[in-house]
């Protein structure tokens, strides 16, 4: 099976660097539990733009630690013949320190893209399955006939109560819930 796998807030929490970083640099707050919806209103479109930028310096990226499961359920995957995309809404000149970082955390993968159409990057690619927080990168891939998978986030729960979607509260109930899907061997993330 050919798998496509979002990186922030899907391989690893995002959310308090975003914060953290808004928080510096404007003294706004973005309370992970209150970010119902995709769109970021509390911060003006430039200032949003600043903090995903740092969010996604050199630092801060190699800083960045995987969810508990994440690792080695993607690696089960890839010894077990299927194939990892990872990809990314990172711009394109940030591919070479995201390949650094999963190297250096673990994150086994065939193949990394970085840029601002996932979901046409995974038509063309064939992918079978996405795992990724965008409702709308979800939805897209809904209509395009690809699998969809997710980590529930604020953002993510109401897709996740109305389409199709296989949605976890960790990587460990994603693997769980996978199974059926990849042929994965049982037991492969004992909590």
């Amino acid at each position: 099976m050919r798998i496509a796998i979002d990186i922030d807030s899907t391989l690893h929490h995002y959310w308090d660097t975003l914060s953290e970083i808004s928080l510096r640099r404007f003294g706004v707050t973005l309370p992970y539990e209150e970010q119902l919806t995709w769109g970021i209103t509390r911060l003006r479109p430039e200032q949003l733009e600043l903090c995903i930028e740092e969010s996604h310096s050199d630092q801060a990226i190699l800083a960045s630690r995987p969810y508990p499961g994440a690792v080695e359920a993607v690696g089960a995957w890839c010894a077990a013949g299927h194939y990892v995309h990872v990809t990314s809404h990172r711009p394109a000149h940030r591919r070479v320190v995201t390949e650094r970082w999963l190297r250096e955390v673990g994150v086994a993968y065939d193949d990394v893209h970085c840029s601002f159409d996932k979901v046409g990057r995974c038509v063309e690619l064939h992918i079978d399955l996405l795992i990724d927080d965008s409702p709308a990168n979800l939805a897209g891939a809904i209509e395009r006939g690809i699998a969809v998978a997710t980590i529930v986030h604020p953002w993510n729960q109401e897709i996740c109560e109305e389409e199709d979607i296989l949605c976890a509260a960790d990587w460990y109930e994603l693997e769980r819930l996978l199974r059926p899907l990849l042929g994965a061997r049982p037991g492969a993330l004992a909590r």
